[in-house]
């Protein structure tokens, strides 16, 4: 049987760093922050990091892995992971990964998330193929895990290529239907060890400025010439009405089926599916993360979902640590390794 004194839980110091690193406490792993120089005050101010290892950008993760590589740590990838060393390179890694490191590519692609949903029978917003075909408002959304940075809506070609100027290093972008409803992100986990699946609780995004803007009387948001942008600044908890659950469950199971058929091994661990509740409580899926979300950091103590199913408060950060810890216990470890 494994210890977990012999491993070491390693992450970017970013995102879901605080909850990711407190969980592995929770579990009895020792941590390390990997931190940006001049980022490192939080996990030292709130004592979630046992060693800090800084760097002058993330881009540098290859330049201190060796050392991880040497503690026996396993590093757990996040939204910062994904948009500052880059998707492409998570196939480069050789140090213990928690997760499909595959799937993450079909996460940075979002023509390539779409094809993962509709095989999973997800129901998704239209796709509007060419700027001249915008018959509708849409939001164009740019590749990448950037926290809705860039996000904008047009209501047609002209407003399209207006905006558009803003933006001329973009990495590729989608042009999607704008679906008007509630948004709710729905947190999952799934266990490869115990085959369940597990809804962990569920977020909105408050958004600068499309949050804000509705305090602007809209003869003022004209005159002022001000445009809606979708940067994400923080997340609310959410709870839904419960005859929704059943089909949130269900949506899950689809996605991880669905997952096994992309890359090998498929999805496990957490992910969040993004989406839009209409009026007739139509839940269209806009974008999936294939890892832990911001959005379950309001619950570092747990949610109401996980105090139904938990005896002590469990952070998804934590049932991540726990799956980790039942891996190396069990000796399955590499079952969970991507």
């Amino acid at each position: 049987m494994g210890k977990i004194k012999d491993y070491r839980i390693a992450t970017l110091g970013s995102h879901t760093a605080l909850q990711i690193l407190k969980g592995a406490h929770d579990e009895g792993f020792k941590t390390i922050c990997i931190c940006e120089k001049g980022s490192e005050r939080p996990y030292q101010s709130y004592g979630v990091a046992d060693e800090i290892i800084s760097v002058d950008s993330f881009k540098d993760y290859f330049k201190i892995e060796p050392q991880l590589i040497k503690k026996k740590a396993i590093l757990i990838p996040h939204g910062s992971f994904v948009a500052h060393v880059g998707a492409s390179k998570a196939k480069e890694i050789k140090a213990m990964h928690y997760g499909a490191r595959g799937i993450l590519e079909w996460e940075a692609d979002r023509e390539k998330q779409r094809e993962w949903l509709v095989k999973a029978g997800i129901k998704v917003p239209k796709i509007i193929k060419s700027p001249k075909e915008i018959d509708r408002t849409v939001i164009i959304k740019f590749h990448g895990a950037k926290g809705g940075q860039g996000y904008f809506l047009a209501n047609n070609e002209r407003q399209f290529k207006e905006r558009i100027k803003e933006f001329p290093d973009n990495d590729g972008y989608v042009i999607q239907e704008y679906i008007v409803g509630v948004p709710v992100y729905t947190h999952y986990f799934y266990s490869k060890l115990t085959g369940e699946l597990e809804i962990m609780g569920f977020d909105k995004r408050y958004e600068s400025n499309a949050d804000s803007i509705g305090r602007i009387a809209a003869k003022d948001q004209v005159d002022a010439n001000i445009h809606t942008t979708y940067t994400i600044v923080g997340n609310s908890s959410l709870v839904v009405r419960e005859s929704l659950l059943p089909g949130m469950f269900e949506m899950g199971d689809q996605v991880v089926a669905a997952s096994k058929k992309l890359v090998d091994g498929g999805l496990f661990g957490p992910f969040c599916l993004e989406g839009v509740i209409d009026p007739e409580l139509n839940y269209y899926v806009f974008e999936i993360s294939a890892r832990i979300v911001a959005g379950t950091n309001p619950y570092i103590e747990g949610s109401p979902y996980t105090a139904l199913k938990y005896k002590e408060p469990m952070s998804t950060g934590r049932r991540l640590a726990r799956d980790i810890k039942m891996a190396i216990e069990g000796d399955q470890l590499k079952k969970i390794l991507g």
